[in-house]
């Protein structure tokens, strides 16, 4: 059976040809890639199954430093038919910032708060395991604040030779009480005050592993278990946490797959 693939700019719409898979985004790292199949089909990717919705959809995203070859399974409804295709993505160059002489008070935390870091770190990664069967992400994204783009998704900086975890979010700056809107609908799974890194906290599940995480708000307008829905005023831009001035870190995941927001917005 011959693989058909067709591949699309993100916010046009697409119809379901015969069986095979229509995916929807940039195929390069950080990616998340939205899918169409026959309602009934199963799909795999790279041997991972992928949860597909009773209409057909599915999702899958690629990290900041994902291999550049993949393979996408599917299999028809009635078990009778399977078929595969390649899945080939580009490799990104990230801004890499080099910087000599910082006090090692800014390179690692005190000890007293690995603990609290530890536990923050706990709440997070168990809100981002959420699976529900909302179908939010299929939606066109918009920028949740307005600002200045002050921080881009895969950045790193390198203090006295010793490279530090990358960037993973979309930062917007702007003064503290700037509004911070939902950029799709979905329903709040983690609303925190005061974590030690990110300070005020905020994830919401949009369905099938994608989730929005906001950081550093100065207040959040919305509760763990609150229903939300696009353009909803959910918190406000500050300068919580471990941070040099107001902003908005806005990030994407597809469970614990970091992804690039900006690649989501028109």
């Amino acid at each position: 059976m011959k693989t058909k693939i067709f591949v699309l700019l993100l916010g046009m719409s697409f119809q379901l040809l015969a069986a095979n898979p229509m995916l929807m985004g940039e195929l390069t790292q950080g990616s998340m890639i939205r899918g169409k199949v026959s309602p009934g089909t199963q799909v795999w990717l790279n041997d991972k199954k992928i949860e597909v919705s009773q209409a057909g959809d599915f999702v899958f995203g690629f990290g900041r430093d994902a291999k550049l070859s993949h393979k996408l399974v599917w299999q028809s409804p009635d078990m009778t038919e399977a078929d595969s295709m390649p899945v080939k993505i580009s490799q990104r160059e990230y801004k890499i910032d080099r910087i000599e002489g910082v006090a090692q008070k800014y390179v690692s935390p005190p000890e007293e708060v690995l603990e609290r870091i530890r536990g923050d770190n706990r709440a997070i990664g168990n809100a981002r395991k959420t699976f529900s069967q909302r179908t939010d992400f299929l939606d066109d994204f918009i920028l949740p604040a307005q600002g200045r783009i002050s921080g881009v998704y895969g950045s790193q900086r390198v203090f006295n030779g010793e490279p530090k975890r990358p960037h993973f979010g979309l930062d917007v700056a702007n003064k503290t009480g700037t509004p911070v809107i939902a950029p799709v609908g979905g329903v709040v799974t983690l609303a925190e005050d005061d974590m030690y890194y990110s300070g005020g906290t905020l994830i919401i599940d949009h369905g099938f592993g994608v989730s929005s995480t906001f950081i550093h708000l100065s207040k959040i307008h919305v509760e763990n278990g609150q229903t939300v829905k696009q353009g909803d005023l959910i918190g406000e831009i500050g300068a919580t946490g471990r941070v040099t001035g107001p902003h908005l870190d806005w990030r994407i995941n597809w469970f614990s797959e970091r992804l690039d927001p900006q690649l989501l917005l028109k």
